[in-house]
């Protein structure tokens, strides 16, 4: 349906560049979290290392509950959820680094086995907004010096699983991590075809 003539209805994408947003580079990953470390931006730095590790899509992050993560008082090395858009499960591995953050950020809020793990700062809300976790985001990205406009939440997402595929080139590793359906997806999702194609073509030189 066509808007109406002096609608002042906006767009949403409107200014905004469209399509995928790029992954972190391991070195923007340890500038960012060298960051936060020396800001000691507790929450930022779980939020960020738990993202990374996950490659959860963000309303899949924002949601945990400590229980999800956690056995006991102490962060598992691995865990498994359900993810809202697909309703499968998906497993991912907590590094000791990001176990250290998250549990640092739990004993700091003196958060309980059924507490949502990143609590909203915002009135009427149980947890932390994917909206609200997009500018975090892009704050972490300034930060270090980088363009906001071509970051959001999928480059966390992306971020880990882009290096695990650089490394091993194994595309079913990072399939079953992303916690996708179609192998199809994961080579859309990644962009490999022509990271692929670009790499041959820059060792080919006449």
């Amino acid at each position: 349906m066509q808007a109406q003539a002096g609608s002042s209805h906006c767009p949403w994408n409107k200014g905004k560049l469209i399509g995928q947003k790029a992954p972190l580079k391991a070195k923007e990953i340890w500038a960012i979290r060298t960051h936060l470390q020396m800001n000691k931006r507790v929450r930022d730095l779980a939020l960020f290392n738990l993202g990374f590790d996950s490659k959860l899509r963000g309303c899949d992050l924002v949601g945990l509950r400590v229980r999800d993560i956690c056995h006991g008082d102490r962060v598992a090395s691995r865990a498994m959820v359900t993810q809202s858009k697909t309703q499968r499960p998906v497993q991912f591995e907590i590094t000791q680094t990001t176990r250290e953050s998250v549990e640092a950020w739990i004993l700091r809020k003196h958060l309980r086995s059924d507490d949502f793990l990143f609590p909203s700062r915002v009135s009427g809300a149980a947890h932390l907004g994917t909206r609200q976790y997009a500018r975090i985001l892009h704050r972490w990205v300034e930060d270090i010096g980088l363009d906001t406009v071509e970051y959001g939440t999928h480059s966390m997402r992306r971020s880990k699983a882009s290096l695990i595929y650089k490394k091993t080139k194994n595309l079913r590793a990072v399939q079953i991590l992303l916690g996708h359906s179609k192998l199809e997806s994961t080579v859309r999702y990644l962009g490999i075809e022509v990271d692929d194609a670009l790499e041959i073509a820059e060792q080919i030189d006449v």
